[in-house]
């Protein structure tokens, strides 16, 4: 079935010509298990970059993180009262330190 969509000034992309699937659903003339066995034997492949590896290495140490319950509940408490202090300076300073540390600049 074909069915057409105005692109609303977008780029028109390449599409597959109608009848045919992709190579790993198409057999012609073989059977699915000898598709499957001529599939089997190559060798798949993953290279992480940097910022995954970092990433991956970041998960696992907070894993092993332990949590100050003493600390959350005086938070739990302040926030209940209404007695929480939020330093707006002390954010924006932390905030600008980040975007430092992000754009390489020390």
């Amino acid at each position: 079935m074909n069915t057409t969509i105005a692109n609303n000034g977008l780029p028109k992309l390449p599409q597959a010509p109608s009848g045919q699937g992709s190579a790993s659903t198409q057999t012609t003339g073989s059977t699915s298990s000898e598709a499957a066995s001529t599939t089997s034997g190559a060798d798949d492949r993953v290279q992480l970059t940097d910022s995954a590896r970092a990433l991956q290495e970041a998960s696992r140490t907070s894993q092993g993180a332990t949590v100050d319950t003493k600390k959350v509940e005086q938070v739990r408490q302040a926030l209940a009262n209404g007695t929480y202090r939020i330093d707006a300076s002390r954010i924006a300073d932390r905030m600008m330190t980040l975007d430092s540390q992000l754009n390489g600049k020390s």
